[in-house]
């Protein structure tokens, strides 16, 4: 497979995801050639301060790249990251890559400086936001596949706001405060169809960043709901408008009221969220297991998925097989990129092209001309995100798969019947192509397939249709199978109760 190394941040013990990221310099005024190569020694010495003062270590075991357990001194893992971190400055400066005001290659070296420490969920938390991430991996046991191949899911719906894009509002929020661009009480404004949008306003929240959502109107209520429930304001745009409509509104809000827009199509700290944790964390799993992923299957949305988790594959499997458990997990691991059907926009191979200064910079002027409507929510805009167009430039995804809505339904019920593990269409949808792929595997595959959301946020579409609210005849028939006796009368009791306690049954 032809990619590039790229690294990535360590990840350390602790017992919390942290949410205060280390500051590092702004690099608008490095300049090309000598000047970027002479500035190396100034730059290290400022990253290797803000590296050893700003990191601890926690004192849960981890596991080294052999799979020992160990233990890791704030020492230790301080000059590992510096290494990691100032080799990659110096790097990139040799290359004369840190042009100035480049926003993308400063979001690059800071977002790389966010520390994901493990930590058990059950323990005392500050905050809602280190809970985000650590996902489990779940092997399935009753699907339709060969004996011997092995299928598991990550489940991104046990995320604190129940969804995979929780991840994606924590990075972008944290690399907007290390670079200066959110202010404190700033607003924050974003295009989303409701799970980055839920993401945003938990971490907003939290925070205490007041939040606005654009979203289509063409989305489920629900989602409309859980962000004003967290305190978001929620602007609905027409629905012939599709996703394009939603993301020029947004920069409209954001060039009117001064609104930090969080731009989740092409922020690079999308996709470095995303390498170093779920990637990272998957490489983790079938390391410390002793596990070869064979396969990996997600769907595009953002982009800052597939993008990210690729960049951390290569980055393991980069080091030495014989030494790293890491490095052979997942150093044959072929990514399967997932899109629906009745909009094949990736296999058409017809990109979308944005202009060098547009308003928005992520608008053009037409959709992609093989968009239409789909059932999964958040799979595909109409167009292709430029962080999606950058995986595909580096290679990152081997194969495309389609899905149908339909498909997507039938597996998100099966799932939640056969294995207890209630999701979305947009996971059903992912795990249909898993399954449908697994069908033709030999035994002693290892496949991984990526559940992104809850289905508690999808009861007003499709996927709940079939779901009756009142007794089905059978459940009927089960109810009449015996008598249904009354309870008896309460004792007459007064002054016991207030005047004003809520009855629950006349409620």
């Amino acid at each position: 497979t032809a990619h590039s190394q790229q690294p990535t941040a360590h990840s350390t013990n602790s017992n919390s995801l942290r949410r205060t990221a280390m500051f590092a310099p702004k690099m608008k005024n490095l300049n090309k050639g000598s000047a970027a190569s002479n500035h190396n020694s100034t730059q290290r010495k400022s990253i290797t301060h803000s590296v050893h003062t700003q990191t601890t270590a926690g004192d849960d075991s981890e596991y080294s790249s052999n799979g020992n357990s160990t233990k890791d001194t704030s020492e230790s893992f301080a000059a590992d990251t510096d290494d990691d971190m100032t080799n990659l400055l110096c790097e990139r400066m040799a290359a004369n890559q840190l042009e100035e005001g480049t926003e993308t290659e400063q979001s690059k070296l800071i977002s790389r400086l966010v520390q994901v420490k493990n930590r058990r969920r059950w323990e005392i938390q500050d905050s809602i936001l280190d809970v985000i991430g650590q996902t489990p991996i779940v092997r399935l046991q009753r699907q339709p596949i060969p004996e011997g191949v092995e299928l598991y899911v990550k489940c991104e719906n046990t995320n604190p706001g129940g969804s995979l894009k929780d991840r994606l509002a924590m990075g972008i929020i944290e690399w907007a405060e290390m670079t200066g661009k959110l202010q404190p009480g700033q607003t924050v404004v974003e295009a989303s169809s409701g799970n980055t949008g839920v993401g945003m306003a938990m971490v907003c929240a939290s925070k205490g960043y007041p939040f606005v959502c654009v979203m289509s109107e063409a989305f489920s209520t629900e989602r409309r709901k859980l962000m004003r429930f967290l305190g978001a304001r929620v602007i609905l745009t027409p629905k012939a408008h599709k996703a394009t409509g939603m993301v020029i509104k947004a920069q409209e809000l954001a060039d009117q009221h001064g609104f930090f827009h969080a731009k989740q199509f092409e922020n690079e700290a999308n996709a470095w969220i995303h390498e170093t944790t779920t990637g990272k964390e998957i490489t983790q799993a079938f390391a410390r297991q002793q596990k070869k992923l064979d396969h990996f299957f997600m769907a595009y949305g953002s982009g800052g998925t597939m993008l990210g988790v690729s960049r951390a594959f290569r980055k393991a499997a980069a080091q030495d097989k014989n030494k790293s458990a890491e490095a052979a997990a997942v150093a044959n691991t072929r990514l399967h990129l997932c899109e629906p059907t009745n909009a094949p926009m990736v296999s058409s191979n017809i990109p979308t092209k944005y202009p060098e200064h547009g308003y928005p910079s992520t608008s053009f002027d037409t959709a992609h001309p093989v968009w239409s409507p789909h059932l999964m929510q958040g799979w595909a805009t109409d167009f292709i995100p430029k962080l999606l167009a950058e995986c595909k430039s580096e290679k990152g995804y081997h194969s495309v798969h389609q899905v149908s809505g339909g498909d997507a339904l039938l597996c998100s019920q099966r799932l939640a019947q056969t294995e207890g593990i209630f999701c979305g269409i947009s996971g059903g949808g992912i795990l249909s192509a898993a399954i449908r792929h697994a069908q033709t595997c030999q035994p002693g595959t290892t496949i991984l397939a990526v559940i992104t959301d809850t289905g508690e946020r999808y009861m007003s579409t499709a996927l709940f249709d079939d779901i009756p609210l009142e007794m089905t005849e059978e459940e009927q028939a089960l109810s009449n199978s015996t008598p249904s006796m009354a309870p008896p009368a309460p004792p007459a009791l007064h002054g016991i109760l207030p005047d004003n306690t809520d009855d629950l049954f006349g409620m």
